[in-house]
């Protein structure tokens, strides 16, 4: 099999371990992109030209190797729920995301550095919480845990326990739908047989 570099444009811990735990060597190459800064019609289209602008990016820069890059958002009633900047805006989010269903939306991009052709799509997967009292959202809150994360929570993390059901992919929550990534890495790549050899991956990927 020939051997293909492979570059994740985010230094998220979260999506390099997701893509460790299913075998794929690779580079972390974080953007420089200003999330703030894109704009779209709907949460959909927002979260892919955000995925789109750092695979671009880091494109750009190596300028060789397949690059990825994500955008994950959570959407209730049409309103993007993001990061919190306070601990009271994380109490306020979880509470409204209390007993309701929302959306988990994830914007991926493919980008072949040497070609810049592209590769790219969104994920949806539909999160129902239980109902929450305000004294486990205060706990919560208080471990700091919520406050890097889109939606004030991880459901990898002790929110597990707020979580009622799932429609879709569960991974997708957590910050990559690594099963729709392998198949359109497979296309990609023009491989039928869904393995890839990458390069052996070093102790840590992650910059330091």
């Amino acid at each position: 099999m020939v051997k293909v570099r492979l570059i994740l444009a985010s230094g998220s811990p979260r999506r390099a371990k997701l893509l460790r735990q299913i075998g794929l060597a690779f580079e972390a190459i974080p953007s420089r992109i200003d999330e703030s800064k894109i704009a779209g019609n709907s949460p959909a289209e927002k979260a892919l030209k955000a995925a789109l602008a750092k695979a671009m990016d880091v494109a750009r820069r190596v300028k060789d190797g397949i690059v990825i890059g994500a955008d994950t958002i959570v959407v209730l009633d049409g309103e993007i729920i993001g990061k919190p900047s306070s601990p009271e805006e994380a109490v306020e989010m979880l509470s409204k995301l209390s007993g309701r269903t929302h959306e988990v939306l994830t914007g991926v991009a493919i980008v072949d550095a040497a070609t810049m052709r592209v590769e790219s799509w969104v994920e949806r997967t539909l999160v129902t919480f239980r109902e929450l009292s305000r004294e486990e959202i205060l706990d919560y809150v208080k471990t700091g845990i919520p406050l890097d994360k889109a939606g004030a929570y991880g459901i990898q993390d002790r929110a597990a326990a707020f979580v009622k059901r799932i429609e879709g992919c569960f991974y997708n929550v957590v910050g990559l739908p690594l099963a729709s990534l392998v198949e359109r890495l497979a296309g990609f790549l023009q491989r039928s047989d869904g393995g890839f050899n990458y390069p052996e991956p070093s102790d840590d990927p992650l910059p330091a």
